[in-house]
């Protein structure tokens, strides 16, 4: 099995719909294509092509969920591709100006329903990090100072993370079925409304590009290229390249939309990573990683702080709802942000940046409750890794997951 990029033959017109339908929206909406290594005839046409009117792609949409019905597919094939063309219908009849309301927006793209959280969890958050970060002054400023020292120095954000990835590649070759001619390359930049992006370019190859401006700290490295690499998008994409497209000839998995049910199982697959590839004890592995490269890090209590920390992370998928749903003003969001976050205000803001994006502005649920979604379904009977692996390699849904975590064991 060779590295090179691959063209799979589209032979049903279904298929070639769904893929002629997500081009399309990649023209009207820049980022709306996460990844495409498929049929480069496919996307030459939709280049051509004069730009598209987002009622009629609303109407082909709708018109491929019917189609679906009746086409001569796999089970699993038929139902993940009609949850796909629910949601960029949805998108579609956004851009064509029609109201719909956010929790509705939210269900049809990601097949999930959201919720405001009980701030008393937060407050209880607060509690455990007070408890391990003593001393003097608010939380918020022991967090910031803490924050501070874990920092890592400028210029040495892509050396550093290239040595957690680099370990944490045998570890996803030995336990996720990697392709062994797999690749990534590293790239940093500044001014981005997200921390960190992972572009897979086909042929078992991607390409990171991290956000200097979003401040990574070292204790982050091992979610970051957890979530990012090994056994996060890159492994998924590799092995759904492998075995769904070259081996099954799945030509619609050579195409990865955001906004859409296959984005937040991805991110919540990229979430739980770190704790499915590594872990308890990974804190101390990354202290010794970190230390063959002249960084220091006190890795056992960074892993204390993470499940804290982790819990506050809610508050962003709060701060959507309040915008969105309540017609918030971003005022107020950032201070929400700061006090239940513990953030500072340029933080907060650059968090409301996120959310208010035309394009990512739902987004964020894909991390919160796709996470909850994915630690729940893996928490099921077997092994989590052998259950990790399902993840990778079949086209599952949010439903399945819901469903199969409800079922008695």
């Amino acid at each position: 099995m060779d590295g090179a990029a691959l063209e799979v033959p589209v032979v049903d017109p279904v298929i070639r719909d769904y893929l002629l339908l997500g081009l399309r929206l990649g023209r009207l909406v820049d980022g709306f294509v996460d990844c495409w290594f498929g049929d480069e005839r496919l996307w030459r046409q939709v280049q051509d092509e004069p730009t598209p009117e987002p009622a009629r792609l609303a109407r082909d949409a709708s018109r491929l969920r019917a189609a679906l019905a009746g086409a001569e597919l796999a089970e699993d094939r038929r139902r993940f591709l009609t949850a796909q063309a629910r949601a960029l219908e949805c998108s579609a009849r956004r851009l064509a100006g029609t109201d719909i309301g956010f929790h509705a927006e939210v269900e049809a793209y990601f097949d999930v329903e959201i919720a405001l959280t009980d701030t008393d969890r937060y407050a209880a958050g607060h509690d455990e990090i007070a408890a391990l970060l003593p001393g003097p002054g608010d939380l918020r400023a022991r967090l910031a100072a803490f924050h501070e020292r874990d920092r890592i120095p400028a210029g040495r954000l892509g050396d550093a993370v290239r040595a957690v990835s680099g370990r944490l590649r045998a570890v996803a070759r030995d336990r996720f079925l990697l392709p062994e001619r797999e690749s990534v390359e590293y790239e940093v930049v500044g001014d981005r409304p997200w921390n960190a992006f992972n572009r897979y370019q086909g042929g078992f190859h991607s390409l990171v590009t991290l956000n200097a401006d979003a401040g990574h700290g070292m204790s982050a490295l091992p979610h970051l290229a957890t979530h990012e690499v090994y056994p996060g998008h890159h492994t998924e994409h590799c092995v759904k390249e492998a075995g769904l497209v070259r081996a099954g000839g799945q030509a619609e998995q050579t195409i990865a939309l955001v906004n859409t049910p296959q984005c937040l199982l991805a991110e919540g697959m990229a979430e739980v990573a770190l704790h499915v590839a590594l872990g308890a004890g990974w804190g101390p592995w990354t202290q010794g990683v970190l230390a063959e490269v002249g960084l220091r890090l006190d890795g056992e209590l960074v892993e204390r702080l993470l499940p804290h920390t982790t819990t506050l992370l809610a508050a962003r998928q709060d701060a959507a709802i309040m915008l969105h749903d309540r017609g918030a003003d971003p005022e107020e969001v950032v201070a929400y942000l700061r006090r239940w976050m513990l953030v500072g205000e340029e933080r907060a803001r650059h968090m409301v940046r996120f959310l208010t994006d035309p394009l990512w502005r739902a987004y964020t649920v894909t991390y919160i409750e796709g996470s909850r979604l994915v630690r729940s379904w893996l928490a099921g009977a077997g092994d989590p890794a052998a259950r990790y692996r399902r993840l990778l390699a079949e086209p599952l849904l949010p439903s399945q997951l819901r469903a199969e975590a409800a079922a008695p064991t």
